[in-house]
């Protein structure tokens, strides 16, 4: 007699059922701030308290945030969990943010009872004005509410198909409060998650096998990184490493995949996204007095959507003078923003598992030229727009230095969370970073907060490693009240915070557009004492002035987060500087 692989359960409430689903999952954390339209559920998750810990932020958004970064860490679903109305809506960024992202997260949203429909109970989010089921689907990838009971099992299995496929995505259930207080009965439940779920896990033979040809065929190729390689990678880097120093092919990353591939490797380009590295440009085109400089003609593209962001702007310099691939599990990407020659609709690690088992040949002349031209390149060039900058000793300390700073101490492994803005271009630029340390950052949509509030969540999700949110005033102050749920969960994330009492990305950028010395003082924040705002959250804080400032800083910051209480540097650096986003100018610096 075969055993089936399911269970029948006599009696089960919903919420119990909800939790049994996410305990298969794995997730054993939820984010979001409790309210009475879900009062059965908070009922048993407070039963469950000691295996299904319920996170309670200070703001719906940051609650998104948060499970984003438990995600990226952990690998495993974000969960949040809010209140109907404002609560929904306040949530919707971060699910936004994550479908952007292609992180995978699902939102539950409580709801007023269905009896009680339309009679103007307070934060209604149904069949009023306001209806969250259509606000979040034009946000996420699926969105219902559970108008019975009965339903709400094969609708909760499929919202973990969406969320967990690949590549994965955000969904939304609105759970009613009379649904949520219901009993089912004869409930058949899986054992394990292939029950319900399967992913793409495969590429074509045929594709493959050509895309080794024009690999080897070409004279001088190059591999880019997106972030849809981060899982693959994570578990075949060292078969990836033989694959390309064999055939001695460089590799580049887009902006939000910086530091898949180690960056101190003869063959790494870093990252080519917006603002790019000094390396990719040289390759594409080599200067007049290169040797061993063949012209680029080949680029396989492995999990990017290509967008601008990646592509530094679309860069034409990227389209090689021969085959463009583009490879990626999401068809809808394939070809959208650049002018490919071949497209590949696969699964990156069943893909890069075909590429290493191919028997190719290799051009041993081809592979010398081209990592003699990387050797003069990398002994004649810098990496960086201004590698004065990220060895200055000068007080204020210089964004570039503080960059180099960081690159140094991080012990590896660590997660690194950029917030929106400046931040963004100093990391991708001026971080020099190999796996396992990895970079999280989230420029498709470019929330402001975001990594305020996600190395919460990261930190939650490894406690063990070094977390790091590099953000500005203006991004701390929208969500910096999350440091005080880092203290209340022992979580020791770190926050280095560039304190220029202004939204200085915009000044800036508007100063280069319209020059005026008012753009100066136009987007002051109040000029408030981060230091002490920390302090008041839990924090241990640092005021930064100098690079040995920092230095003493990080090392007190990286002990004292692994001891499990919030870290925060306020660094008063060089407002002056400026990252590497836009065209030096004549007369300008």
């Amino acid at each position: 007699m075969t055993t089936s692989p399911y269970t029948i359960i006599p009696r089960i409430t919903v919420p119990d059922l909800l939790i049994k689903y996410l305990k298969l999952e794995g997730v054993d954390h939820l984010f979001g701030i409790p309210g009475a339209s879900f009062v059965d559920l908070l009922e048993a998750l407070k039963n469950d308290r000691e295996s299904m810990t319920y996170v309670i932020c200070k703001h719906e958004t940051g609650a998104g945030f948060m499970a984003d970064g438990y995600h990226r860490v952990s690998r495993r679903m974000g969960v949040v969990l809010v209140t109907s109305g404002p609560g929904a809506t306040n949530a919707l960024t971060g699910a936004m943010n994550a479908e952007a992202s292609f992180s995978s997260m699902m939102v539950l949203t409580g709801e007023q009872p269905q009896a009680k429909d339309g009679l103007g109970w307070e934060q209604e989010g149904v069949d009023l004005t306001l209806d969250v089921r259509q606000v979040y689907k034009s946000a996420v990838r699926y969105s219902v509410e559970v108008n019975a009971a009965p339903d709400f099992d094969v609708l909760l299995r499929q919202a973990l198909r969406d969320a967990q496929g690949i590549p994965g995505q955000a969904v939304h259930l609105s759970l009613p409060r009379d649904i949520t207080g219901a009993t089912l009965t004869d409930v058949r439940f899986p054992t394990k998650t292939s029950l319900y779920r399967s992913s793409i896990d495969s590429a074509a033979p045929a594709d493959v096998q050509r895309v080794g040809e024009l690999l080897v065929a070409a004279k001088r190729p190059m591999i880019l990184l997106g972030n849809g390689s981060r899982v693959p990678l994570s578990h075949r880097l060292a078969e990836f490493l033989a694959f390309v120093e064999r055939l001695g092919v460089p590799v580049g990353t887009t902006a939000d995949a910086k530091g898949l591939f180690p960056e101190s490797h003869l063959l790494a380009l870093r990252s080519c996204g917006h603002p790019p590295c000094q390396w990719p440009g040289l390759y594409y085109t080599p200067p007049k007095n290169a040797k061993h400089a063949a012209p680029y003609d080949f680029l396989l593209v492995l999990g990017s959507s290509m967008g601008d962001f990646a592509t530094n702007i679309w860069d034409p310099k990227m389209v090689p003078d021969g085959a463009f691939v583009q490879v990626d599990a999401s068809p809808g990407v394939i070809g959208r923003s650049m002018p490919i020659t071949m497209g590949v609709m696969a699964e990156i690690g069943a893909f890069l598992g075909g590429l290493f088992a191919l028997d190719l040949p290799m051009d041993v002349e081809a592979k010398a030229e081209r990592l003699a031209y990387l050797e003069w390149m990398k002994e004649n060039y810098s990496p960086y727009a201004d590698p004065k900058a990220r060895e200055s000793d000068a007080t204020p300390i210089r964004p570039e230095r503080a960059m180099a700073i960081v690159s140094d101490m991080l012990p590896p492994g660590s997660h690194i969370f950029p917030d929106a803005g400046n931040s963004c271009g100093w990391t991708a630029h001026y971080l020099e970073i190999d796996p396992p340390t990895q970079v999280h950052a989230t420029l498709d949509v470019g929330a402001m907060g975001y990594g305020t509030a996600a190395v919460v969540g990261g930190k939650l999700a490894a406690p063990d490693a070094t977390c790091l949110c590099i953000g500005g005033d203006g991004s701390f102050m929208m969500h910096g009240m999350e440091v005080s749920t880092a203290a209340q969960y022992s979580a020791g994330a770190i926050w280095l915070v560039w304190s220029e009492d202004d939204l200085n990305m915009v000044a800036q950028g508007m100063n280069y557009l319209f020059p005026d010395p008012a753009w100066k003082d136009y987007y002051k924040l109040g000029n408030p004492d981060l230091v002490k705002v920390a302090e008041g959250l839990g924090a241990a804080a640092y005021l930064v002035r100098s690079p040995s400032d920092l230095e003493e800083a990080l090392e007190s910051a990286i002990r004292g987060g692994q001891e499990g209480k919030p870290q925060v540097i306020v660094v008063k650096e060089d407002p002056s500087a400026m990252p590497p986003f836009y065209p030096k100018r004549a007369g300008k610096t």
